[in-house]
């Protein structure tokens, strides 16, 4: 089944503000939560669905990639995003703070184990991936080694030496948080933040795994298998949900950004999804005519050189470029004959030229000077 379109799962238009889409995510949010459909998997499922479509429209530079290429540009890549096996408490716990202690607080003690966050969220990464012309005209699978901190497999994350080595906070309760009252000239006025003591986890580390000192993570590697979809363009790039650094204690972790980067072919160059190719021919071939072959994005194709062509003649062949991501279309390939006038002759060669110097069909006409510009071509090529 395809995604939605991530501003129809929170229902703005495409132009709404940061604000009109925090208020829509809120709206959404209230009306799926699980704590008011227990058992209703659907509704769970639009939960997810909409934190996950808040999550790209929330952040301007994910937001400004899916709106130029689409969940291509995001989770393509991955298939990332919320729904792609991220834990409820993932949810609370990087968007509760929107909603406010007064609509979401009661939720979170039932819908919370501990009512505490879990430890930091963990940083990005970026990296670079290169892809050839062929994988990018038809897609690849790319597994790529990336080093970065992973959980502690000596503490499954927690910091702790041993499950006795973590405790309830008893500043908060393990609520993560902590309320006060103060006395205004409007009258008393009570504010949630996080607790001091456990920093908003709720619960404390009395003893610190030695591995990890009590990070609950370490510096590894991860292999990582990335879907390319068709049609990516040099300098964009992909991210996957929750494939970045993994946080502190538990903590959910960042974003995995893959920035697309095009391998130079030896013959080919691109232009948006067209492909360009100078042909090089003899003045015997364009004299005379004939059949070649050109290089493409999947190997060899033939084309007729008709008689008398003229250099800087443009062929197009339909449909070899590059696919339009997020759709059915492809480019073409351009041929742009460029005829080859030697530079080193000898006598015979000279001698027979220089008795065709008076030809008539040898003079340049009227049509070779009504003939158009390079760029002229190329514009008629793309129209």
């Amino acid at each position: 089944m395809s995604k939605r379109d991530y501003y129809e799962v929170l229902g703005v238009q495409k132009g709404a503000s940061a604000d009109e889409i925090k208020k829509a995510y809120r709206k959404v949010a209230m009306q799926y939560h699980p704590d008011r459909n227990a058992g209703d998997s659907a509704a769970e499922e639009k939960f997810k669905e909409a934190a996950e479509a808040y999550e790209i429209l929330s952040d301007s530079n994910k937001r400004a990639q899916y709106d130029r290429f689409g969940h291509a540009g995001m989770s393509g890549a991955a298939g990332g995003g919320f729904g792609g096996g991220m834990r409820m408490e993932d949810i609370f716990s990087n968007f509760g703070d929107i909603f406010g202690d007064d609509m979401f607080g009661s939720f979170f003690g039932g819908g919370r184990q501990g009512g505490g966050r879990r430890g930091s969220r963990g940083s990005n990464l970026r990296v670079k991936l290169k892809m050839s012309y062929a994988e990018i005209a038809h897609g690849a699978t790319k597994k790529i080694k990336v080093k970065k901190h992973v959980h502690c497999s000596t503490c499954n994350g927690s910091g702790a030496k041993d499950k006795n080595a973590v405790q309830t906070c008893t500043t908060c309760n393990g609520s993560g948080q902590v309320r006060r009252v103060q006395s205004t000239f409007l009258g008393q006025m009570q504010t949630v933040t996080a607790c001091p003591t456990c920093n908003g986890e709720g619960s404390v580390v009395t003893a610190k795994c030695t591995v990890c000192k009590g990070e609950g993570r370490v510096f590894g590697e991860e292999t990582i298998t990335i879907d390319v979809p068709a049609g990516v363009q040099d300098g964009m790039q992909l991210s996957m949900s929750g494939r970045g650094n993994v946080g502190e204690r538990g903590g959910m972790p960042g974003d995995l950004l893959i920035l697309i980067e095009e391998e130079k072919h030896a013959e080919l160059a691109r232009d948006g999804n067209d492909v360009q190719y100078v042909l090089p021919l003899s003045f015997y071939d364009v004299i005379f005519g004939t059949q070649v072959e050109v290089p493409t994005i999947d190997g060899k194709a033939k084309i007729k050189i008709p008689a008398g062509t003229q250099s800087g003649k443009i062929f197009r062949l339909k449909g070899k470029g590059f696919p339009e991501i997020n759709s059915y279309g492809r480019g073409d390939q351009l041929v742009q004959v460029k005829v080859w006038t030697p530079q080193q002759m000898t006598d015979d060669e000279r001698r027979a030229i220089e008795k065709l110097k008076d030809s008539v069909n040898f003079e340049p006409g009227e049509e070779a000077r009504k003939e158009r510009s390079f760029f002229e071509k190329i514009k008629d090529a793309f129209s």
